[in-house]
């Protein structure tokens, strides 16, 4: 046999023994995993989708988001509710969004808040809801006419640091930390949110040519350390007071960081990844996110790792492993996915419908990566419809539930206690007792043949998940007749506000239904 010959021969093997192990690989769905998309409002990214749209319209977009990503089994949204000094809800510490109302300062006609209406939505859907903001971000451009009066702009000037056409807050300053500690206070209180979420956004990217001028803050504040030491204390402060804050007030609430993809590159530390990013976290943005990490100030992390599978210089597939391995245990890991790049970037294998489907399956095979998120919404909304397909029919063909973060993981003893079962030609209709001593956000119920084929940890059994009202006596929920066509019996379980599920609680509706 000719040297050729057997080069094709070893090929075709070679392809055919890796497309059976995509196959099997792509028939894995863990039943627990972490799903989410950012829904971005700065410059009506996401949505809303145009800032003149009526109250009706917005409604009825950002339901159409919900319904299109629960259909595609994803469990969490990321939403940005503050993004440039503003706030879609209302507040005396920050104007309305010119992105939601198109005038800042002024509120939506007819009135609704906005922030309580879409978490309501969002967990009628079964989904977590991380409330998303900007810290630092002050402006999106130059045009300080279009900004409220009431914006810190105009409030607190002494505040503001002009850098790259923008206007941005002064990390440095006490004041500032404190002012932007209370907007997260505001939210956390008012608010049913699951957690509060953070992006890239710390100290800005560098601009070649142009010097984030907090030179006076630095000679007054600066304490003997050097510069990047300094600023990244002052993120430090910052993030460890968001933290004390949000545990504080409600300790089932999450604290999330989205950095850029890479801390540091191995060139200028052997820690760091073997990479050769422009721009790093430690070294530009200030940020350090293994210093949160080790002082157990968040509770998960979601690099974003923007790149593709074997980019030259910062691939995919190389920088989640060192994510990976350097993540410590007390923080839940989720890999942040560039969905925007599909079709649309000048690394052609973007082109490539199976570019992201690839990504979640390298991502599984880490057992300490625990799900990922999207960026962003509209990526998936009525286009690239062939990726959505491959998701549909392999990746995320079933739901999923996400895990506790690491902070959060306990056992439940109980389990649900069923007053009464009954049904029409339409629902079964069921009501529980209360579990005593427990905040309960969702009852998720499965289904099977029959009782013996109950397995909650098979996600293709999982039916529903039913938010349920904590200040009701009881549960009461309704399940369609027509998911359970093909069972005949069901289990519940409840999920808590940590995202700990309980034990399962199983019935035989052939004997335990009652018509109403």
């Amino acid at each position: 046999m000719n040297s050729k010959k057997s080069f094709a021969l070893h090929l075709i093997f070679f392809l055919f023994v890796t497309a059976i192990g995509l196959a099997q690989k792509r028939e894995l769905h863990p039943k627990n995993e972490f799903r989410a998309v950012w829904i971005a409002t700065v410059v009506n990214i996401d949505w809303p989708k145009n800032n003149m749209d009526s109250v009706e319209k917005q409604k009825a977009d950002f339901i159409e988001t919900l319904d299109t990503y629960k259909k595609l089994n994803y469990n969490a949204v990321i939403v940005q509710i503050r993004s440039v000094g503003d706030a879609l809800y209302p507040s005396p510490l920050a104007p309305w969004s010119r992105y939601l109302t198109s005038v800042e300062g002024q509120s939506p006609r007819p009135y609704y808040d906005t922030l309580q209406w879409m978490i309501a939505e969002t967990h009628a859907r079964g989904f977590e809801f991380h409330a998303w903001l900007n810290p630092y971000r002050a402006t999106f451009d130059l045009k300080t006419e279009l900004l409220s009066r009431s914006h810190d702009f105009y409030k607190h000037p002494e505040w503001m640091i002009e850098y790259g056409g923008k206007y941005y807050y002064n990390p440095a300053l006490p004041e500032v930390q404190q002012h932007l500690t209370a907007v997260v206070e505001e939210v956390v209180k008012n608010y049913d949110i699951d957690a509060i979420h953070f992006d890239d956004y710390f100290y800005p990217y560098k601009i070649k040519g142009i010097e984030f001028n907090d030179s006076v803050s630095y000679k007054k504040l600066g304490n003997g350390l050097s510069l990047g030491d300094w600023r990244r204390l002052n993120v430090a402060n910052f993030v460890k007071n968001i933290s004390f804050t949000i545990k504080n007030l409600k300790p089932w609430v999450q604290f999330g960081i989205s950095p850029f993809g890479v801390w540091r590159n191995k060139s200028v530390d052997p820690k760091g990844s073997d990479t050769q990013s422009g721009q790093t976290n430690y070294d530009d943005l200030y940020a350090d996110p293994m210093d949160w990490m080790n002082n157990n100030w968040i509770d998960y992390i979601v690099p974003q790792l923007y790149w593709s599978i074997d980019h030259k210089t910062n691939s995919y597939s190389m920088l989640m492993k060192w994510w990976s391995e350097n993540t410590p245990n007390n923080t839940a890991l989720y890999m942040g996915n560039s969905s925007y790049k599909i079709r649309a970037d000048a690394d052609k294998k973007w082109n490539n419908i199976y570019e992201i489907p690839n990504q979640i399956d390298l991502t599984r095979q880490f057992e300490n990566v625990q799900g990922n998120g999207f960026f962003s919404a509209k990526c998936f909304m009525n286009k690239n419809q062939d990726v959505v397909k491959l998701l549909k029919e392999y990746e995320y063909k079933y739901p999923a539930l996400p895990l506790p973060v690491p902070h959060f993981k306990k056992e439940i003893s109980d389990s649900l206690l069923i007053n009464s079962i009954t049904k029409d030609t339409v629902n079964y209709y069921i009501t529980f007792q209360k579990p005593i001593n427990m905040k309960v956000r969702y009852i998720v119920v499965y289904g099977a043949k029959d009782v013996s084929k109950i397995n909650i940890n098979d996600a293709s059994q999982i039916l529903e998940k039913i938010a349920v009202q904590e200040d009701c006596t009881d549960f009461n929920i309704q399940v369609p007749c027509y998911k359970l066509i093909g069972n005949t019996a069901f289990a519940f379980t409840f999920v808590d506000y940590y995202a700990n599920e309980s034990p399962e609680t199983i019935i035989d509706l052939k004997v335990e239904t009652q018509t109403k």
